[in-house]
């Protein structure tokens, strides 16, 4: 239940954050060329629900296996050699994105404390900057529910069939092709 709630949660912030951010310049840009005038600060807004948007994409990059991957070498192995390159690589993952989200909130902290503002919106700078251990700590998260995944079933989250081409994969397709 829990994780349902977090998976749409997780789905809606994405959504929303897209969404506004095109609503907010495609608003601005018409403004300003129907009108001669705009918001002075949709540039700013618009990068900042971008910042948002890309770390809680990121989340959801784990969780659904579309993140690009360099994994020739795992899928040339079998066996204890390929389990100990994919408990390696997701622990690395998990290693990664605690101590991005660790120095994350540090930096949030400091930042909390200098008092700035974003220029244009007047924003506190830590509530942006807020992206960075929320997304990293969701993406650590995500590398932790993958592990566990792993470890109980022996399933690698996948994006679908693609992620399983292996050499040689491809050339049956082209011959269907020609």
């Amino acid at each position: 239940m829990f994780h349902r709630i977090l998976d749409r949660l997780e789905e809606w912030i994405i959504l929303s954050f897209i969404a506004l951010a095109t609503l907010v310049t495609f608003v601005s840009v018409a403004m300003r060329y129907l009108l001669g005038t705009g918001f002075t600060w949709s540039t700013e807004l618009t990068i900042y629900l971008f910042i948002w948007m890309a770390k809680f994409g990121a989340a959801y990059g784990v969780r659904t296996g579309i993140h690009v991957g360099v994994d020739y070498v795992v899928n040339k192995v079998e066996g204890k050699t390929r389990s100990f390159l994919v408990i390696s690589g997701l622990c690395l993952g998990i290693v990664f994105t605690g101590l991005i989200s660790f120095f994350g909130a540090r930096w949030v902290i400091f930042i909390y404390g200098t008092g700035q503002i974003s220029p244009d919106l007047e924003w506190p700078m830590w509530i942006i900057y807020l992206a960075i251990p929320f997304g990293s700590g969701l993406m650590c998260y995500r590398f932790i529910q993958s592990l566990v995944k792993y470890l109980h079933r022996g399933e690698i989250v996948s994006a679908g069939p693609t992620a399983d081409l292996r050499e040689g994969a491809l050339d049956s397709l082209k011959e269907h092709t020609k």
